[in-house]
């Protein structure tokens, strides 16, 4: 049997940018960090005993002979993809909901990947994971994704990701001291809207209105320099990440009609008027999780003004996608 932890990530600036059909012609860069929620898959080689060959649970449980029958897009082209003869019993769990904005489904499939390989006892560098994910979710599954929520997950940090093409990726992780990033964390607070929404949608609208945006692609990519030099600064002046998050909230629901609506807009204008200098919705948009940077000192005014939200604390994490348990179990 083999389990895998793969985080979730919070993504600061740079969103669009991601895309392929973007930073195959322009630049791409985005400011993210993974935190200490998670996607678990379990897996073992299921016994020949059953009617069955694979049995696939998540949300729903499929009963299957045949991988081409799995309707699971990620499990049935990432097993195809490593050409598993075996079967399986494949478990997913995850510490948040689905379709909230912080890469779930990405971290889903780089965790399965890093599974499947490790059941053929192969292991695989963080970048080959990266982009076999990608490769999975654009050319297989054929979605309309980015590429930030796969790199992310599989590197695990706080990091600058830089897209310059299809396998051009290059990570630097900002190494700013952990009293830093301790401040950081402790100005950020994450709330989730009840509201869930379906990413593809909201990004094949972003992808069909990109020959108009170019100016606000480009700026919100240059936001991501100008975060990183906030953060690398040797004077602290935190309170500037938190102003530049609110402009690129603004340039960001430019973007499409569908990344915010009047539930999303009166959450953000309330936590505004009660102590956050900026925010935005986590991922394409629509719904899911909301990211507040509030000094300390409000939190509390913030937390009773946004009450009728769940409140979800959490930390940054660094590993990226890891195996946490390794051992025979059937077959």
């Amino acid at each position: 049997m083999i389990i895998t932890r793969t985080p979730f990530r919070v993504s600061f600036f740079g969103g669009g940018t991601d895309l392929p059909c973007w930073y195959n012609d322009n630049k791409g860069a985005v400011l993210s960090t993974t935190i200490d929620k998670y996607s678990y898959i379990t897996c073992r080689k299921l016994p020949p005993f059953f009617e069955h060959k694979h049995r696939i649970v998540y949300s729903k449980t499929e009963l299957i002979k045949k991988i081409s029958d799995i309707n699971h897009p990620a499990v049935r082209e990432t097993m195809k993809f490593l050409n598993i003869k075996t079967g399986l019993e494949i478990h997913h769990d995850g510490d948040l909901p689905a379709r909230s904005g912080l890469g779930s489904s990405s971290s889903f499939t780089v965790g399965l990947l890093k599974t499947l390989y490790a059941l053929k006892g192969k292991i695989v560098d963080k970048k080959k994971l990266a982009i076999e994910a990608i490769h999975i979710e654009q050319d297989l599954i054929k979605e309309d994704v980015g590429s930030q929520d796969q790199v992310a997950a599989a590197y695990g940090g706080l990091n600058k990701i830089t897209f310059a093409g299809k396998h051009q990726i290059e990570v630097r992780p900002m190494t700013i001291g952990r009293g830093k990033i301790q401040d950081l964390e402790n100005h950020l607070m994450l709330f989730f809207t009840g509201l869930q929404r379906y990413a593809v949608e909201i990004e094949k609208e972003k992808i069909r209105l990109l020959p108009d945006k170019k100016c606000e692609l480009n700026s919100l990519c240059y936001m991501v320099e100008e975060a990183c030099d906030i953060l690398n600064a040797d004077k602290p002046r935190l309170n500037d990440f938190g102003k530049l998050l609110d402009e690129s909230w603004k340039l960001k629901k430019s973007l499409s009609g569908k990344v915010s609506n009047g539930v999303i807009d009166d959450i953000y204008n309330v936590a505004k008027k009660n102590g956050a200098l900026g925010g935005k919705i986590l991922g394409a948009g629509g719904g899911g999780f909301i990211l507040f940077f509030a000094p300390p000192e409000k939190q509390e005014r913030l937390k009773t003004a946004l009450k009728k939200l769940l409140f979800a604390p959490f930390k940054f994490e660094s590993l990226g996608s890891q195996i946490i348990y390794y051992g025979e179990s059937g077959g």
